[in-house]
Order: C-alpha cells, then sequence, then structure tokens
C-alpha cells in the first residue's frame, strides 16, 4: 500500500498506520485490455493528460488534502467523541485516496498540487476561529456534508468527461466510500 506523502499529515498522524479502504471493484466494462490499472500504466501512458484530466486530478487531490485538513482540526478541536470518531475517518479514508491520485499522477507523469483550493483554505480559516458545538456543527455542515456533496459531483464528472482510462476508473472506485462518507455526515450535522 502507497503511504500518503508525509508533508500533508501533521506529526500526530506519525504512527497511524492507514486503514485498507473498503473500495469496490471497478467493473471490467470500465477498462480496455489495453488500459492498465492506476499506478501500473505504462512509461507510453506517461504524460498523456488532457489538460482537462489534469484539472480533474488535480481538483480530485485538492479535495483529499482539505478533507485530511479538516479532519486533523476536528480532531484536535472537536469536543464531540462522535465527531472525533468521523474526523479520524475522514483523515485515514482521504489519505488513502491521496494516496492512489498521487500515484496514478506519478504514473502520468503529472505534478500535483501541494494543498488544498482557496475556497477550502477560506473555509479552513473560519472553522479556526470556531469552538465547542459550533465548531462541531460547522465542520460536520461544511467539511461533512457540503465537501462531500462537492466531491461526489466530482467524481461524477470525472466519469463522464474525463479521457483518460485510469482517471475514470479511480473516480468510479472512489465514489462509492465519498457516498458513505456523506450519508455518515448527515447522520452527524444538525437539521438546522
Amino acid at each position: 500500500m502507497l503511504k500518503p506523502s508525509t508533508h500533508t499529515f501533521g506529526a500526530a498522524l506519525a504512527g497511524l498506520a492507514i486503514s485498507a479502504l473498503a473500495f469496490t471493484a471497478v467493473p471490467a466494462a470500465a477498462q480496455t485490455s489495453t488500459t492498465a490499472t492506476p499506478g501500473t500504466s505504462t512509461a507510453a501512458d506517461a504524460g498523456k493528460l488532457a489538460r482537462a484530466d489534469k484539472g480533474m486530478l488535480d481538483d480530485l487531490a485538492q479535495a483529499n488534502i482539505a478533507e485530511i485538513e479538516a479532519g486533523k482540526m476536528a480532531l484536535e478541536k472537536s469536543q464531540s467523541a462522535e465527531v472525533k470518531k468521523f474526523a479520524q475517518q475522514m483523515v485515514d479514508d482521504h489519505g488513502s485516496a491521496l494516496a492512489e491520485v498521487q500515484a496514478l499522477a506519478r504514473a502520468k507523469g503529472a505534478t500535483l498540487p501541494d494543498g488544498p483550493g482557496m475556497m477550502a483554505k477560506t473555509k479552513a480559516t473560519a472553522l479556526k476561529a470556531l469552538s465547542g458545538t459550533l465548531f462541531d456543527k460547522e465542520y460536520a455542515k461544511h467539511a461533512g456534508v457540503g465537501d462531500h456533496e462537492s466531491t461526489i459531483k466530482l467524481l461524477n464528472k470525472i466519469q463522464k468527461d474525463a479521457k483518460d482510462a485510469d482517471l475514470k476508473a479511480l473516480a468510479g472506485k472512489m465514489l462509492p466510500k465519498v457516498e458513505a462518507h456523506l450519508q455518515m455526515a448527515k447522520a452527524i450535522a444538525p437539521t438546522k
């Protein structure tokens, strides 16, 4: 199993082994006999991502980084055992997902952003200013529900619009886990 880049994780995760994800397999129909699986592409495939595909891969990396960083913040700031449990799962699962995105990028000769996007940075700054139950409410609402809804839209877009078969396969592999995260987030998010 690939380990996520250490520069995106804090010292709190140094001894934490990333748990294996229960991603579902991509149907064989989604792959052709000449398409390698993510992380195993041939040298001829390297650097062949279309500009739009590269942008979607960048967005996917930034979404995972944002979830990891928000989860780490929740582990430090939350007073709720339920929120902390969810946050730890986000750090673990999105850490593994980021490792897969990074492996695909390496296989394609692409360089990824090493931090979250501007919108995620803005949300993180707002979350840092909160504490107690208000922090928990906003974390569940934004990092939990809102960000996972956005990631589901991104994964669906990748499956629909991406030219690269490996990128499409990775999106298909990640989608069920992100949908499960959304359901978990809705369970801890306040209804009002």
